[in-house]
């Protein structure tokens, strides 16, 4: 069983717009770099990741995601993520990937038992889509899928409902994979702040940069 992790990233620059009420640009920008770099630490910590794959417009991005000894694709033509990673799945389905596992950049405080829960949800199926949900129980933090290709992205609003119905059309059943740690994706401002709480409760050392942004 060979399974690929795709991490889409967003240009570092760009991203988080709907928390610049409380970040200015600079910080937004540190802070996606950092939740990139504890989304990455943690993948390469789960023994049943064969390889790792980001795909981004952003060569800083890139360029960061290299220094983890990751595979990287230059995003290219419009921006829509969808799209990128329909592309990013023909090329790991080229290295023989026989599962992917689709994550955002932004969950923080994602952990390895995170992970290696949603594979062990897949283990006994052949056909088979994981989602891990977001908090309100909307979006797609992370989703399994085998094998790659199986069905279309849906990202975007409303994300769940929309790949369950994909799954729907190819007689799939979602595993829906709840977990407190995978659910908390940073986008707005009140999910910093639950974020802040967290890490205070968990790892009040690790305030030190946070309480720079």
């Amino acid at each position: 069983m060979t399974t690929w992790a795709i991490v889409p990233i967003k240009p570092l620059n760009r991203s988080k717009s709907r928390l610049s009420p409380i970040l200015n640009g600079e910080q937004r920008e540190a802070l996606s770099r950092k939740m990139l770099e504890l989304t990455l630490t943690t993948l390469k910590q789960v023994s049943g990741i064969t390889g790792i794959l980001t795909i981004s417009r952003d060569n800083k991005a890139l360029t960061l995601a290299r220094t983890f000894k990751v595979q990287t694709v230059q995003e290219s033509g419009a921006p829509e993520l969808n799209a990128a990673l329909g592309r990013a799945t023909q090329a790991v389905m080229a290295w023989n990937a026989s599962r992917i596992l689709i994550l955002a950049s932004d969950i923080p405080l994602m952990t390895v038992g995170d992970i290696e829960g949603i594979l062990a949800l897949a283990k006994q199926d052949t056909k088979t889509v994981v989602i891990a949900t977001d908090r309100r129980e909307e979006g797609t933090n992370a989703m399994l899928v085998e094998p790659p290709g199986l069905i279309p992205y849906r990202y975007g609003e409303d994300s769940l409902r929309k790949h369950m119905e994909e799954a729907a059309k190819v007689g799939v059943e979602v595993k829906v994979f709840r977990s407190p740690t995978i659910a908390l994706d940073v986008d707005v401002p009140e999910d910093l702040a639950a974020y802040r709480d967290i890490i205070g409760q968990r790892q009040p050392a690790d305030l030190a940069w946070l309480s720079n942004l």
